[in-house]
């Protein structure tokens, strides 16, 4: 049912019920019911019927909202199963191709890299699913366990400043912010060189700003295309997030790459 009909029934259905009792009364109960007896009566039935009435209209909306929130739920799983199976057929599928060639070249040592890309790659996805947006923690102590886990892995040297307040995204909200994280620290391992990174975050009751910055190579030729690809998956969930999505790459003098900075930023909405 829509809301549009509950505020109907919401309105009329007062409406009906004591001004119905009170047709019923003075048409037909006038003779057995005093002005005293009439009132009372009037108020017990409405109250009965209004509780009852409310109770049935809040449980339909409570069953209409899960149903919303079941929705959504299912909406994010399928979007990660989608960037899960871009993730590996760019990824990983040409890295396993790669590595067949190298084999039957009998290039041990590019096979040998080739191998360590796949682990690498295999590890990063692990990461990623046992971080769930559903799972019963705040989204802070979600990012910041992908975060160490991260370090672990790659060992780069990691700056992490996280400053949210209570409740500052929705459940889906959550899911596009996460994944940006997710896809941009996943760059930064596979494709930048970097020994450092930072990763700032602060979300306050007006607006919120991810800022996510590492002193790599920045876009090179060999990794564009794949790079390209994870910048588009990040716009998108930007534009989810109904946030400015803005990459740099920073040059030093002579024109030569010295890392790449992200910076998101967006308002809030009052929940």
């Amino acid at each position: 049912m829509s809301l549009r009909l509950y505020k109907i029934f919401t309105i009329f259905v007062p409406v009906v019920i004591i001004g119905g009792f009170e047709y019923i009364r003075h048409e037909f109960l006038l003779n057995y019911l005093t002005m005293e007896a009439g009132n009372f009566s009037i108020t017990v039935i409405t109250l009965l019927l209004s509780y009852l009435f409310a109770s049935w209209m809040f449980q339909s909306i409570e069953r209409s909202n899960e149903k919303l929130t079941m929705g959504e739920a299912r909406r994010a799983v399928y979007e990660e199963r989608e960037r899960l199976a871009r993730e590996l057929h760019d990824d990983l599928a040409q890295t396993l191709f790669f590595l067949n060639v190298k084999l039957k070249q009998g290039d041990l040592e590019e096979a040998k890299a080739a191998v360590s890309e796949i682990d690498n790659s295999l590890r990063q996805a692990i990461f990623n699913l046992r971080t769930p947006p559903e799972e019963g923690t705040s989204l802070e102590q979600r990012i910041h366990k992908f975060l160490k886990d991260w370090h672990l892995v790659t060992g780069i040297e990691l700056q992490e400043e996280l400053t949210l307040e209570a409740d500052s995204f929705t459940s889906s909200e959550e899911v596009q912010l996460f994944g940006i994280i997710q896809e941009a620290f996943t760059n930064i391992r596979k494709h930048s060189m970097a020994t450092e990174a930072s990763i700032i975050l602060e979300a306050t009751s007006s607006a919120w700003q991810l800022c996510i910055s590492d002193n790599g190579c920045g876009l090179q030729s060999h990794a564009e295309k794949r790079k390209k690809y994870g910048i588009e998956l990040m716009q998108k969930r930007a534009a989810e997030l109904e946030a400015t999505f803005e990459f740099q790459q920073n040059d030093d003098s002579n024109g030569a790459a010295t890392g790449t900075s992200l910076l998101v930023k967006g308002e809030r909405t009052p929940l």
